[in-house]
């Protein structure tokens, strides 16, 4: 995939997989999320603070890099990952930070609803991570099939 096509394909709303390193001698954390991306802009996704995820936003503020992942998982099977620095924080985010994000993935109404009860939610503070991306690497295993 040329660099357009790699940016068109990480602009659809497939799941990420968010990879970051991880503290005391384990693996990266691996975990999928939503994400928002326009061609030729920064990626952004959003965690909460409470519980498992506090973890996650701890590896993210101390590597401020990471990869993210997306596919296609039915033929033809492609695959864009991006490796980035993180350029800033937002907590707590705006509505509509959380909006650009959710409405990739829900009809407008339940997008709303959803943003509302997540900044409601009590004893959660959530964060919204904004990433430049650095490097692409993508593969397109139907190019040259059929």
């Amino acid at each position: 995939m040329n660099e357009q096509q790699q940016q068109a394909f990480l602009a659809e709303p497939h799941v990420g997989v968010l990879s970051v390193a991880s503290d005391d001698g384990r693996p990266p954390l691996t975990v999928p999320l939503w994400y928002g991306y326009e061609p030729g802009g920064n990626l952004t996704f959003f965690t909460g603070t409470q519980g498992r995820k506090a973890r996650k936003t701890g590896l993210i503020r101390r590597a401020g890099v990471l990869s993210l992942c997306v596919q296609r998982a039915e033929f033809p099977y492609k695959y864009v990952t991006v490796e980035g620095t993180v350029i800033q924080t937002d907590q707590p985010p705006t509505a509509e930070g959380l909006l650009a994000v959710v409405r990739r993935y829900l009809p407008e109404e339940q997008a709303q609803g959803f943003v509302a009860v997540e900044l409601a939610h009590p004893g959660t503070t959530l964060v919204l991570f904004t990433i430049r991306p650095d490097r692409w690497l993508a593969a397109d295993f139907g190019e040259g099939a059929g």
